[in-house]
């Protein structure tokens, strides 16, 4: 449905009353008296080292292979996994916004790194920063709401007796996330993105699957090729090692995206056969997003702050270290315009609270 809707879809014309006019007037004071900069500073590096190391170390002390014993080498696989949820959580997503740095190079640069833990930034940018983010939740386009037929994100997707039981079984599929962008997803991602006009000419289409092939080998090299050569256990326990780290990060990325947009607040907008989204952009954002944990400061530090999903939303070219105060200014503005600003106390009610919705989407139209 994207490939035929996406480039005709328009938003109304503002009717909120000036109200990202007046949000965004406030945003830029806040930076202006601060005498801040809105993309990262000091503690974005600091950040992208300890992300990296939490990735990297265990990494290296599998390959020098010290005869772990099983459980040590699978703990080392399970931290790899929360290092490459945090690479991509709190490094790889604003630099790829352009929100890491002042430095555009840098954030070209720091962006690439989704490419050694599995993905394709290229398919990123399109899927996240032009499909999610400016059609956010909206049937046909946003992606991240079409899981294909065994997931129901959407009111608006048809719905199969199965479904009942996906509250059940979403979270083990949620674990598979990222390996299916380590497989296959990249090459039918890329092939559809240029099918929908995203990657403009077949010269430049045939140059980004050389350019994917190129990345995927030395990521299957580096990942699982070294580790074979030096481990002294038996090859299948590499294996199973790469598939519970991508198990381990594919549970946590979910876990952080899917509540923030799936959830009983959220209006799903089908823009059917006009190609009109009855609302404003800034709106849409609002009533399909939503907050969560905004108390907790080691969890907001390592999921890059998108427990303020909001702030993210209506501002992804800011760095998300400023979410949390930029959350203050953006409640009051909502709340002088009447608009929704949904937000739960903890992460724990988020997920209990997704997985109603998952219900429910299993069991009505």
């Amino acid at each position: 449905m994207a490939e035929s809707i996406h480039k005709t879809l328009s938003y109304l014309k503002p009717v909120d009353k000036d109200f990202f006019k007046t949000l965004k007037e406030r945003v830029d004071a806040y930076f202006i008296q601060n005498k801040i900069e809105k993309s990262g500073d000091w503690r974005m590096k600091l950040k992208t080292v300890a992300m990296l190391t939490m990735y990297f170390v265990p990494y290296f002390l599998i390959v020098t292979d010290h005869h772990y014993n099983i459980g040590v080498y699978f703990l080392l696989w399970v931290i790899m996994g929360f290092g490459m949820a945090g690479i991509g959580l709190s490094v790889m997503h604003d630099a790829i916004h352009g929100a890491y740095s002042s430095n555009k190079t840098l954030n070209k640069v720091v962006g690439e790194v989704i490419n050694l833990i599995g993905g394709y930034s290229i398919n990123w940018k399109i899927q996240h920063n032009v499909l999610h983010h400016a059609f956010t939740n909206v049937h046909g386009v946003d992606e991240d709401i079409d899981a294909g037929k065994l997931l129901r994100f959407s009111p608006h997707a048809e719905r199969f007796s199965f479904h009942r039981f996906q509250h059940v079984y979403a979270w083990f599929l949620y674990g598979l996330m990222t390996l299916f962008w380590a497989t296959g997803k990249d090459f039918t991602q890329l092939k559809r993105y240029y099918n929908m006009g995203l990657v403009k000419t077949k010269v430049l289409y045939r140059k980004k699957v050389a350019l994917l092939i190129l990345v995927k080998s030395l990521y299957y090299i580096y990942v699982i090729g070294i580790p074979l050569v030096f481990s002294s256990l038996p090859w299948y326990f590499t294996i199973l090692g790469f598939l519970s780290m991508h198990f381990t990060a594919g549970l946590i990325l979910s876990s952080i995206f899917q509540p923030a947009h799936v959830m009983e607040t959220s209006d799903f907008p089908n823009p059917g056969k006009n190609g009109t989204i009855e609302n404003t952009w800034a709106m849409n954002q609002l009533q399909n997003t939503c907050n969560f944990a905004p108390k907790s400061r080691l969890f907001s530090w390592y999921v890059g702050g998108l427990n303020f999903q909001i702030e993210h939303h209506l501002f992804p070219n800011i760095c998300h270290i400023h979410y949390k105060k930029l959350s203050a200014i953006v409640q009051q503005v909502t709340a002088e315009f009447q608009l929704p600003y949904y937000v739960l106390p903890t992460f724990a009610k988020a997920l209990v609270d997704h997985g109603v919705m998952l219900k429910k989407l299993g069991q009505t139209n």
